[in-house]
């Protein structure tokens, strides 16, 4: 397993995300920072990544992970039919926003619900949005912790289950602490809007 090394001096942005993409090509798990929380993350096209996320958070697959894109275009490469008010919802979001879209596409079966679902989250974060932009597809976010455990609030509080089941863990604002949980809202193709969490 290929993890992180300390670095002198400026942060390195390059070389970690060369270092992220290279993981999630062969299919491995990342450890990230995110506009949010520290996240959890793989390649949202490869099925066996996705359900090594799943085990790692000893989560059922009937509870969905959350995808990072880099901008609207990447959006809609993956989702059928993006709904017009999530551009404005998108615009004007004081604080990072996921969206349930209906009807993804070109993203991993087990990683679509039930309902045939996908929550999404244009990224403004500056490694993230670097990271997908360069990855050139979505990659899973979800919360470095085991199912039903608190969501780490900082790198130090995260388990050492998690540490060790990842492939790379990125070595970037490990002394930040973490913002709170993005907004989730549903926007469904028949016109309805959910507030899911504020």
């Amino acid at each position: 397993m290929k993890k992180s090394s300390a670095k002198s001096g400026k942060e390195d942005y390059r070389t970690e995300i060369q270092n992220c993409i290279a993981t999630l090509k062969r299919g491995g798990l990342i450890l990230y920072p995110t506009d949010t929380v520290w996240g959890i993350g793989c390649d949202s096209t490869n099925a066996e990544a996705v359900e090594r996320v799943f085990a790692l958070k000893q989560r059922s697959e009937s509870k969905s992970l959350i995808c990072l894109v880099n901008d609207f275009k990447m959006l809609n490469e993956y989702v059928e039919d993006v709904p017009e008010v999530a551009y404005d919802i998108l615009k004007y979001a004081a604080k990072p926003t996921t969206i349930v879209y209906d009807d993804p596409i070109r993203v991993a079966e087990n990683l679509i619900a039930e309902d045939n679902t996908l929550a999404i989250r244009v990224t403004k974060d500056a490694f993230c949005k670097e990271l997908t932009k360069r990855f050139r597809r979505p990659i899973v976010s979800t919360s470095a912790n085991i199912s039903g455990q608190p969501t780490p609030n900082s790198f130090s509080q995260i388990s050492p289950e998690i540490l060790k089941g990842v492939d790379y863990v990125v070595n970037l604002h490990q002394s930040k602490k973490s913002s709170q949980p993005s907004a989730i809202i549903k926007l469904s193709n028949d016109g309805k809007v959910k507030v899911i969490r504020k």
